[in-house]
């Protein structure tokens, strides 16, 4: 599941003790364990033998340049929704030519980009980004390859704010709706109608919504290969991770510990699934994980600044704040949260675990409890390798954490702390006001 794990007293990732990360970086610092990703890509395409797949990076989830050329090291291609993040896989040196771009509003100068780093291509969202597309190419003189992003009105039974294949989700366009507008792209004269889409929603902890996306659409992938010769099928991303009770001893034994119906998906039994649907098509399938890859991945450090106690309430008051990671402010997600040392001589402690912002918001927990930790102690949040860094932002005039990649022994600064001089270095006072 990860690399993150107890040696002795002390919170390990792969060889590397956090606190050592912290003595040298600072907090709040993020932490990647490069093992975890490369384990995570080796499970899914062993889940996936028997079938032509290709498994694209949902960058989203986490952009740095370091994790990205691992990333591209490990075979991958990317799942792009902007063009920062496609000029980010230039500057990590990986190619353009294995990905492909989402997103519903792509504009002229991305699409224009893309096509110029041989995109392998474009997932269309509606009928006018096909004009688009089509206009950007031809003044290029070349053919956009695309697919069309079919929305197959699957409940995923995610999180409302992450659910992306139902019919009022403002993601692809529906399957009753989907031949006519294949008719339309292939009459286009710089389109190159390449294949077919979809993706339902993030963070699914059952196999059954992508059977029954993928039963959905597979036919109708057949009559576009029949019909238009489509060359793949990206049956899209949103594999669930652990969030509670994440921190095993092993990468099985706390799937082995939940009961039937309990377990989250694994690659194996996502495989299982839908191996045998796919592999009639005879179509190269794509798919775009990200949470997956890397959530596990990651934890975010932070420092306690003091225990506040106050009217059958304690506050935990830490460093690391919501502008850090969001997700429990935005999503009210879980992050488990774990101390660097453990000591089980402690007396347990309850409390809210919040950061220093002036906002009510800036709560990673209620009523939490964990072992009793003092001023200048070391905590973690776990399961914070996707979408943690990714989201934060400079609310409060923060600067931005820090990240750190750890491969067995060895750890290196993948992007320093941002300094003060640099948040506020494009700003300045105007002419009429001095």
């Amino acid at each position: 599941m990860h690399h993150f794990r107890y040696s002795g007293s002390d919170l390990h990732c792969e060889s590397v003790d956090l606190a050592a990360v912290a003595k040298l970086y600072g907090t709040p610092t993020y932490v990647y364990s490069a093992a975890t990703i490369a384990d995570n890509v080796t499970r899914l395409q062993r889940g996936l033998a028997g079938l032509d797949a290709q498994i694209c990076y949902a960058m989203k989830a986490n952009s740095n340049i370091a994790v990205l050329r691992h990333f591209a090291n490990l075979g991958c291609g990317f799942d792009l929704v902007s063009g920062g993040e496609l000029r980010r896989v230039l500057v990590a040196g990986a190619e353009v030519k294995r990905s492909v771009f989402a997103g519903v509003g792509k504009t002229e100068a991305e699409i224009k980009l893309a096509l110029e780093n041989e995109i392998f291509s474009f997932h269309v969202e509606s009928e006018p980004e096909l004009v688009r597309i089509n206009h950007v190419a031809g003044t290029l003189g070349v053919k956009a390859p695309i697919a069309i992003r079919i929305n197959p009105d699957v409940d995923a039974h995610t999180h409302a704010k992450i659910t992306t294949g139902k019919s009022d989700n403002k993601f692809g366009i529906p399957l009753k709706y989907a031949a006519a507008a294949y008719e339309a792209a292939a009459k286009y004269p710089n389109i190159h109608v390449k294949g077919v889409q979809m993706h339902i929603g993030s963070q699914l902890t059952d196999v059954s919504p992508f059977v029954e996306a993928v039963e959905k659409v597979a036919p109708f992938a057949a009559e576009l290969k029949a019909k238009f010769g489509i060359s793949y099928f990206s049956v899209g991303g949103g594999i669930g991770i652990v969030y509670r009770d994440a921190l095993a001893s092993g990468p099985q034994s706390w799937w082995d510990a939940q009961p039937e119906g309990k377990r989250p998906i694994t690659p194996e039994a996502y495989g299982a699934a839908l191996v045998p649907l796919l592999q009639p098509l005879g179509l190269k399938i794509l798919l775009e994980p990200g949470r997956f890859m890397v959530g596990n991945a990651g934890v975010l450090v932070s420092r306690v600044e003091h225990l506040k106690r106050g009217a059958g309430k304690n506050f935990l008051i830490v460093d690391a704040a919501m502008n850090d990671l969001v997700r429990p402010a935005m999503y009210e997600s879980f992050h488990e949260i774990v101390p660097l040392r453990r000591d089980t001589s402690r007396r347990a402690l309850v409390a809210d675990v919040v950061g220093p912002i002036c906002e009510s918001g800036d709560c990673f927990a209620k009523d939490r409890q964990l072992q009793e930790v003092g001023e200048g102690e070391l905590i973690a949040f776990l399961s914070a390798g996707a979408y943690g860094y990714a989201m934060a932002s400079r609310y409060n005039s923060r600067t931005m954490a820090a990240e750190v990649l750890v491969q067995g022994s060895k750890f290196e600064l993948i992007n320093s702390r941002e300094s003060f001089e640099h948040l506020v270095a494009g700003e300045k006072v105007p002419a009429f006001l001095k």
